[in-house]
């Protein structure tokens, strides 16, 4: 091989797409892209795309697609070797010596790709003709066409142990060569090899660039096993090819989505039914590498599984496989399909219509993950709460994008614990909902439900008994209030109580009022959302105050504290700042408590003073 595969990436990583494609085209960032006029075609309306992030450009007016090296391939009109050489000068590379048997490993395997194309011509002959009659019933059965027959090259093994290999042997084909490509099994016993395939419909497998590479082969009867897969050849490594991504790449590109589905005939029917985008792993699990090749496709693809246990356990793996490639830009969808179905079957059920909105409602990475922690627990004891919890975490773990990683978990532990704030703003909407003319439920908890009316409800409460304006002195100086006029009263009042005055409600309102602050008095007066002193003595209200004071302090602290917890949990996932997080919750639950000790409706003291 003249440039080895780490030659070509190293290329690819020292020089950007956009440090190369800018000299010739000037691009503009929309969001993750960048765009310009194509170079390639004449446009008034730029349709030329690169992105940095999955290392290609497109056209969406020619077609034109490639990387750094098909860019200055196309552009300069050079061949392969000529672009390389190029860039490998722009970016200070020496190139590399011939390796003499690596050249002839290349020769090798490109003669593979003829002996393996002759067979899927074979192949195919074979479906037309008249031994593969009963291939071509089964085929009409499952609802594929002539037209999506020849789009994805299917073809059939007749039932012969020698047939294959006696036709490619006729042909120059030697018999090494047949093994090296899978298409025949050498016996340990040194017995004549015999054709991998037969009596089965025949699907090829392509790499990315539409050449076959391998072979699916379907049992017709009850011959087994059901599917068979070509072995691991120079050609094929199944765990890195998806089947039909030669043809849904430019689908998945257009449609921004891609949808992965467990089986060939599952992308055949879609493929059929208009949904060009399906691609299916090989007979094996999504594996790392698979799932790298669909993030090229789209940012989100989409999962779709049989809906068994089989299908259940594949999105499980698929799950656990994820994990460590996630980033803010890149993450899986899943779409549940009822028991005992698969996309073949329900595409012919509920027509193309149905399928897409089955995709459109897949859910989110995040909560297939929940409910595979979930798993059908009541989740009504503490026990079992940390035990999820523990599970969580520790696939949490694996996520190596920082801040998505303290979101993922932030958002289990409020499914677990849901925040007092949550909480509170649900039972006020309740019971806003059942008594319109109600004004609160405890400090703050009304029909606005906003820091101004619990402020509000604290002042009134110190000038209705001054008494605790006095007792309170330092309490209420060391009060943050989050409304300007609020902190002005509170500031003058602190004053007031300072100067050593009699605790009497006109003279404090006065020397508000001395201070320019008489409107907010007003407004204090005519408010009807007086929280805290339907006590009818002193004491009742200094209770009830000191309850509010408390209140009023956690609500300022904690959401710093939560924060910072927030914030050492997302660095590190450990048991110190596990403590540390449910502390800082433990203190909201608390805050919780004062705010329900509260009176749930309260009004005017009829006095005006203590």
């Amino acid at each position: 091989m003249r440039f080895p595969p780490q030659f070509l990436d190293e290329i690819r990583t020292r020089l950007s797409l956009e440090s190369v494609i800018s000299k010739r085209v000037r691009l503009v960032r929309r969001g993750r892209e960048l765009t310009g006029l194509c170079p390639f075609h004449k446009e008034k309306t730029p349709s030329f795309t690169v992105n940095e992030e999955k290392g290609f450009f497109h056209c969406f007016g020619c077609g034109a697609h490639g990387d750094v090296i098909g860019f200055v391939m196309r552009d300069e009109g050079l061949s392969f070797p000529e672009a390389v050489e190029r860039l490998a000068g722009d970016a200070g590379l020496a190139l590399p010596a011939r390796d003499p048997r690596a050249e002839q490993r290349e020769r090798e395997r490109h003669s593979l790709y003829g002996v393996v194309e002759s067979a899927a011509a074979w192949f195919e002959a074979e479906l037309a003709g008249a031994r593969g009659a009963a291939a071509r019933r089964y085929l009409a059965e499952r609802g594929v066409d002539e037209e999506t027959r020849a789009q994805f090259r299917l073809g059939f093994a007749p039932d012969s142990r020698t047939a294959l290999r006696t036709k490619l042997e006729k042909d120059g084909v030697p018999a090494p060569m047949l093994l090296q490509a899978g298409l025949v099994i050498a016996p340990d016993d040194g017995r004549t090899p015999y054709d991998r395939f037969r009596g089965r419909v025949i699907f090829p497998i392509c790499d990315r660039r539409g050449r076959v590479v391998a072979f699916g082969g379907r049992a017709l009867g009850d011959g087994q096993p059901k599917y068979l897969n070509s072995p691991e050849t120079p050609l094929f490594a199944k765990g890195s090819l998806l089947y039909g991504q030669h043809l849904a790449a430019p689908a998945a590109r257009k449609a921004g989505r891609v949808i992965a589905v467990e089986g060939y005939m599952d992308v055949i029917a879609l493929h059929q039914a208009g949904m060009a985008e399906a691609v299916a792993p090989l007979g094996t699990a999504l594996t790392e590498r698979q799932l790298e090749a669909l993030w090229r496709l789209a940012e989100e693809p989409v999962l779709c599984f049989d809906g068994d246990e089989a299908g259940a356990r594949a999105a499980a793996r698929a799950v656990e496989r994820a994990l460590p490639g996630l980033n803010a830009g890149r993450s899986l969808r899943f779409a549940a399909l009822p028991p005992g179905q698969d996309p073949d079957t329900m595409v012919r059920d509920i027509g193309r219509r149905g399928m897409v909105k089955v995709f459109d409602d897949a859910i989110p990475l995040i909560q297939q993950l929940w409910r595979m922690a979930v798993d059908g627990r009541k989740l009504d004891t503490p026990d079992e709460k940390v035990r999820v919890r523990e599970w969580l975490r520790e696939r949490v773990k694996l996520i190596p994008d920082r801040d998505l990683k303290k979101d993922y978990f932030q958002q289990f532990l409020d499914q677990l614990w849901p925040s007092p704030e949550k909480a509170l703003g649900s039972k006020a909407k309740s019971l806003a909902s059942e008594n319109p003319t109600s004004r609160g439920v405890g400090l703050g908890i009304g029909t606005d439900g906003t820091p101004l009316r619990r402020e509000r409800a604290l002042l009134q409460t110190l000038l209705d008994f001054p008494d605790l304006l006095i007792e309170q002195g330092e309490t209420v100086a060391n009060l943050q209030l989050e409304t300007e006029r609020f902190r002005k009263v509170k500031d003058a009042m602190v004053d007031w109580a300072e100067s050593g005055s009699e605790p009497d409600g006109d003279r404090v309102r006065k020397h508000l009022s001395d201070r320019g602050l008489g409107g907010v008095v007003e407004e204090l007066a005519e408010a009807n959302t007086h929280h805290l002193n339907r006590a009818n003595s002193l004491a009742d209200a200094r209770n009830t105050l000191a309850h509010a004071l408390e209140l009023q302090r956690l609500r300022v602290e904690l959401p710093a504290a939560l924060d910072e917890a927030e914030s050492a949990l997302g660095d590190e996932i450990n048991e110190e700042n596990w403590e540390r997080m449910q502390e800082a919750i433990r203190r909201k639950r608390d805050m919780e408590k004062v705010e329900k000790e509260l009176p749930d409706d309260v009004g005017r003291s009829p006095t005006g003073g203590a």
